[in-house]
């Protein structure tokens, strides 16, 4: 696609195409007015319309910077209008900027080049072309219908997190233990910054709507409140999604909290099994080590061996039960009056 292509919007007829800019505003003076859409433009390009169209210095500017976040500026002889185009593949957020100047008898627009290096108003010359009965109407008419292309873009963008928010809200409930919470900070930042956009850009279609920018027809804002009708909308779905990603959020916070009890749980009843029989076997350690004692054997004297070992071991036996049956006992009653504490 070419970097920049030069209209005249007649008032009657096909649109002309001009090599410059320069010959396309000079034909527009006595017939209809004229379109400067650029690609990627350069600093020179941009730069040369100070003075062909009395465009701002500053907004040249702006339009090089593509970090500004979206914005009206009325000056004398032009109108510059600032906003943002979103694009979402793959789980990543592109938002993009659509710089716009409309005059009496000029519109600009310039796009900038996407991460596959392609124009976000990729389509745009067809669009206009298809739809030329509104562009004969003025510059404000062709603004409108790339304000249209934009918000087509930020709804497809917005309903691909919400299907995407919807699978991640998925994949937290069936399996909390592996689920990443990246994916719900990521969402979350997203959210932010189509937050911040759509509220600037709600600002200025007001305005428009306002009648405040005199460049804008009157026939024309019809147009731009239906425009601002779907960014409002639009800012309320990103509100409502920022508290679903909270909400799941929290969820997951609840689940790892609950996966982590469960497994202290089974930690502690694992100790309390391994303290039982501790605790068991520590006096029959003890006595298993007296009978072991060359002393014990002297005692006994080695006639009554026979009789003597088997009663040491019964009793060891009658030791172990009665040891177990007390701690059993013992650890019911604990429990019972836990439950009676906490119906």
């Amino acid at each position: 696609m070419p970097r920049s292509f030069f209209y005249q919007i007649c008032n009657n007829g096909p649109p002309k195409r001009f090599e410059t800019a320069v010959s396309a505003v000079e034909a527009a003076d006595g017939n209809g007015f004229a379109w400067l859409h650029y690609n990627g433009p350069t600093r020179t390009e941009l730069t040369g319309l100070v003075e062909l169209l009395g465009l701002h210095s500053l907004s040249i500017e702006d339009c090089l910077d593509d970090s500004q976040i979206p914005k009206i500026d009325d000056f004398t002889d032009n109108t510059f209008i600032l906003f943002n185009i979103f694009e979402y593949d793959r789980g990543v957020l592109e938002v993009g900027e659509v710089n716009m100047f409309i005059g009496d008898k000029f519109f600009v627009s310039i796009s900038h080049l996407n991460c596959k290096q392609r124009p976000y108003l990729n389509d745009i010359q067809h669009i206009i072309e298809k739809n030329i009965e509104a562009a004969r109407q003025g510059p404000s008419h062709v603004m409108h219908l790339i304000l249209d292309y934009i918000v087509d873009h930020k709804f497809v963008a917005i309903e691909a997190i919400e299907d995407e928010l919807d699978d991640v809200e998925g994949a937290l409930i069936s399996a909390p233990a592996s689920f990443n919470p990246t994916e719900l900070i990521k969402f979350r930042r997203y959210l932010l910054r189509l937050r911040k956009s759509l509220f600037h850009e709600r600002e200025i279609l007001n305005k428009i709507c306002r009648k405040d920018c005199r460049f804008i027809s009157e026939q024309s804002i019809y147009h731009y409140r239906d425009i601002y009708d779907h960014l409002v909308r639009f800012y309320e779905l990103t509100e409502s999604y920022r508290d679903i990603v909270t909400s799941l959020m929290e969820m997951y916070l609840s689940l790892l909290n609950n996966e982590m009890a469960r497994a202290a749980n089974e930690t502690n009843k694992t100790v309390r099994r391994l303290t039982l029989i501790t605790t068991i076997f520590m006096p029959l350690t003890l006595l298993a080590g007296i009978g072991g004692m060359s002393e014990w054997s002297m005692i006994t004297g080695p006639d009554n061996w026979r009789v003597s070992y088997p009663a040491f071991m019964l009793a060891m036996v009658f030791l172990g039960l009665a040891s177990y049956y007390f701690l059993s006992r013992l650890d019911r009653k604990q429990t019972s009056s836990k439950r009676n504490r906490h119906p």
